[in-house]
């Protein structure tokens, strides 16, 4: 069982933003150089690029007034906040998903980024075609996030053999985007049960990694 994201992306751009110029990009990045080259490339695959900010100080004035959709966050910046900080705000007060577009790959810093769950996560030098693709998967994610779960029996409708109860318990924390011993420790359950539960999961809705499960549902909802 295969599953496109293709036709859902094209589907929420058309309908909730009718084009992708009316999708409002804010770009957070201390160097000016590397801000415009990146305004440039959206501007020139269609987006419209609502503020660049340079320090966290302005970051935090554009969220407030230019209302962007979507978030593009160096981790380096100016100002007593860096990137990962406007994460944690983005994600308290303004309810919009940020990418992270960042040189920085150590584990420390990965550490402290997984914390915020980020909808993308591109390390610098990156290709121009890289970007077009992260922002519309994450807007894709954010429309899924809005969407309701579907019940356990919305879900059965459509499979030969029925999810049983725990196994519905375990699909909603993998779409959270939860890790095997995340979802064992939620359920208080060991890591060898979750990973029969997702076994399960895998045979009676015919995927084979968490991926495509996350697909399926979407395809329930």
């Amino acid at each position: 069982m295969v599953y496109s994201y293709k036709k859902e992306i094209h589907t929420f751009i058309s309908e909730k933003y009718r084009s992708m110029a009316q999708t409002k990009i804010l770009i957070v990045e201390d160097e000016p150089a590397i801000a415009h080259d990146i305004a440039a490339i959206l501007t020139g695959n269609g987006y419209n690029v609502c503020g660049i900010a340079h320090s966290s100080t302005k970051a935090m004035d554009y969220l407030v007034t230019k209302s962007p959709d979507i978030a593009l966050l160096d981790i380096s910046i100016k100002g007593d906040k860096d990137g990962i900080d406007i994460a944690h705000i983005i994600k308290k007060k303004h309810d919009i998903p940020f990418v992270f577009l960042t040189s920085f790959a150590d584990k420390e810093t990965i550490e402290r980024v997984k914390e915020t769950a980020p909808y993308g996560y591109i390390v610098k030098p990156f290709k121009e075609s890289d970007l077009a693709p992260a922002i519309e998967v994450a807007l894709l994610r954010k429309l899924s996030e809005t969407k309701s779960f579907p019940t356990i029996q919305q879900i059965n409708e459509v499979l030969l053999t029925s999810i049983t109860s725990m196994e519905y318990e375990v699909a909603k924390l993998i779409w959270k985007g939860l890790k095997n011993q995340e979802i064992a420790d939620e359920l208080y359950l060991s890591i060898n049960t979750i990973k029969t539960h997702i076994s399960n999961l895998y045979t009676k809705t015919d995927t084979n990694n968490k991926g495509s499960i996350i697909s399926f549902i979407r395809s329930v909802m």
